[in-house]
């Protein structure tokens, strides 16, 4: 076989991609507050684009050439090489914004609250207030897709609530009127469109007002921190798909109330007071049971006061939760 005389060259695809992994490695190391996988998952397509763009280069490339010899560097090496360089000179451009995180070189609208952070990616903020007006008794729904939640009292009106989200979520509607004495409060949250890697979708919600409340929370993945201190709750209904989910029945409590948690919550750790009975009912496909202050009474759990307290807290818990941690006050 002849030798040509010239060189192998090699693709410089490889060189490139462990050059981008320790540019990124090094950003993440000298910039403390640079996070990578934001970025990734608002623009990984822009890396699919300019693969395709150099294997189109490539091949008109080798139509033009008719000596038959290998083509210089390789078109889709080129094109990451340009990509990554854009990305490095986008972020050091951006900087650090004054809100915190690192901007992709631009500031948002002037209706844009919070910090830039990510890649162009924005946390929303917002705040609404509802009256109770005059309902003798309400019915609240909230529809939670993916993120934080925190619900508490301590309101002077029927709900506080404080939105911080990410503008690939739609901004959380909230829709209340009055029927008779009974009022409906829905709040609720439209995603604007699929979204990958984590967003900053966080709900601080703070009821009040006397009126009892049958409460109900659909939830697909995320945290929930329910602290029920201080809110007339009287039916209570939890469906959470994924996630972490933290409830607290402590405090003072004149009536009963029936409690249901159904869904693939990965964990749940409950607490409940001393001075108010308490019968937790958990079946179907559920992990480990830990129950501290409350003792086996068939297939129940129930602390020293049921049966003997005025008021009870009845809670059954059914799906696939999978660890179950149950406190009881001593």
């Amino acid at each position: 076989m002849a030798d040509t005389g010239s060189p192998r060259r090699g693709s410089i695809v490889g060189p490139v991609v462990l050059i981008g992994l320790g540019v990124l490695f090094l950003m993440a190391t000298l910039l403390p507050d640079f996070d990578l996988w934001p970025i990734l998952a608002r623009y990984w397509p822009l890396i699919l684009i300019f693969i395709g763009l150099g294997q189109i280069w490539d091949y008109f490339r080798n139509r033009e050439r008719t000596d038959g010899g290998r083509r210089g560097f390789s078109g889709t090496g080129i094109a990451l090489l340009v990509l990554l360089i854009l990305f490095v000179v986008a972020v050091l451009h951006g900087g650090r914004h004054p809100y915190g995180g690192w901007g992709w070189g631009w500031h948002g609208r002037d209706d844009w609250h919070g910090r830039n952070w990510g890649a162009g990616m924005h946390e929303l903020h917002d705040t609404q207030a509802v009256e109770l007006q005059g309902a003798k008794s309400v019915n609240a729904n909230l529809e939670m897709g993916a993120g934080e939640l925190t619900l508490r009292g301590g309101s002077s009106k029927l709900l506080d609530a404080d939105f911080r989200y990410d503008d690939s979520y739609g901004k959380p509607s909230v829709e209340y009127h009055v029927s008779g004495d009974r009022g409906m409060l829905d709040v609720a949250q439209q995603q604007e469109h699929t979204t990958f890697g984590s967003r900053d979708n966080d709900w601080d919600l703070r009821l009040g007002g006397n009126a009892p409340i049958d409460l109900k929370l659909n939830m697909g993945a995320g945290q929930g921190d329910l602290r029920l201190n201080g809110l007339n709750v009287s039916r209570m209904e939890i469906n959470m798909g994924a996630g972490e989910l933290h409830l607290d029945f402590t405090g003072v409590r004149t009536s009963t109330l029936e409690a249901d948690i159904q869904g693939g919550v990965g964990s749940a750790t409950i607490r409940f007071p001393k001075d108010i009975g308490v019968r937790v009912n958990a079946s179907g496909g559920l992990g480990s049971i830990n129950a501290h202050g409350l003792k086996r009474d068939g297939d129940d759990y129930v602390n020293d006061a049921y049966g003997k307290a005025a008021a009870t807290i009845n809670l059954r818990i059914q799906g696939g939760v999978g660890q179950i941690t149950l406190i009881g006050e001593e």
